[in-house]
């Protein structure tokens, strides 16, 4: 197995994502990653792109999910929080813009340099994914059981649910976290990207995936050609970080403030400053979170 993790190890595509900057955040207590989905459609057929319902846009590839993983020192509960990709914040060299703006201007270097930024914590992990890569990922482990509270229907995600508890598949699981076709649109979007991945990595560090030699080397093969990681980040730290998150995860997204149309940038999203100064504060300092802080349960 040791071989087999060296050897895929090395299938890993590699990014300077967290290059040294003038007035970088210094280290932060315990472990923090940024998983980034992107909507990148490298790699896929126009058959592909069909089926996993991905839409045809071109130009520059954006964030379509930003996720603040602290796992705290010593031990303890993992927190998982969602950072808007509409968030209204300070991106270097561009003045103010959405969070997800900072990606497509600048790469993974300039979003990691711009959440560090926004919210006080030094980054110490990165990982992303594009569409079909998180498809097969699904799928290399079988499917992920979700609960779904009422009925999704939306042909631009290609995605149709009834209300319940079901297993989806790679497609579907696509269709899942990006569909806005829900009650509260956006809000209950970034709630089931934290409740799929959370679903997602208990399935993946189940007995029933690494215990099946076939199941685990297919999802390793699997995560090794579709994710891209920082150039010190290794297999090894990917599956620490899941085996962090396979128990109690708390799941939370960062204090907003409302909404706001700005000129020539749309409508975007405000954080609390009040509230979030001491909730990131907390990560930065290894504390807990104060729960009056948190975002209630979806």
């Amino acid at each position: 197995m040791g071989a087999s993790m060296v050897y895929l190890d090395g299938k890993l595509a590699r990014v300077d994502a967290l290059a040294d900057y003038d007035g970088r955040v210094g280290d932060t207590r315990g472990t923090n990653w940024l998983l980034v989905g992107s909507d990148s459609r490298v790699g896929l057929t126009p058959e592909q792109e069909q089926e996993l319902a991905t839409g045809g846009e071109v130009g520059a590839d954006r964030t379509d999910t930003v996720l603040l993983v602290h796992i705290p020192p010593g031990g303890g509960a993992t927190t998982m929080v969602s950072l808007p990709r509409d968030s209204y914040v300070s991106v270097p060299g561009f003045g103010q813009d959405k969070l997800n703006a900072s990606f497509a201007l600048g790469g993974p270097q300039l979003l990691v340099q711009t959440v560090e930024g926004a919210t006080g914590v030094h980054i110490d992990h990165y990982a992303e994914i594009g569409f079909g890569g998180f498809a097969s990922i699904v799928d290399a482990v079988g499917g992920v059981d979700i609960c779904v509270p009422y009925p999704i229907d939306d042909p631009l995600a290609g995605l149709r649910l009834e209300a319940g508890c079901q297993e989806l598949n790679g497609a579907q699981a696509l269709g899942f976290v990006r569909t806005r076709a829900t009650p509260l649109a956006d809000l209950d979007r970034m709630n089931n990207q934290r409740l799929f991945l959370s679903a997602l990595l208990s399935k993946a560090t189940s007995p029933g995936t690494f215990l099946n030699p076939f199941r685990a080397w297919s999802l390793m093969s699997g995560a090794a050609g579709s994710l891209r990681v920082d150039d010190g980040d290794h297999l090894w730290n990917l599956a620490r970080l899941a085996w962090a998150m396979r128990g109690e995860t708390i799941t939370t997204t960062v204090p907003v403030g409302g909404f706001e149309d700005v000129y020539g940038i749309g409508n975007v999203l405000l954080w609390d400053r009040e509230r979030a100064v001491p909730f990131f504060g907390a990560i930065s300092e290894g504390d807990p979170i104060p729960p009056e802080l948190l975002a209630p349960a979806p």
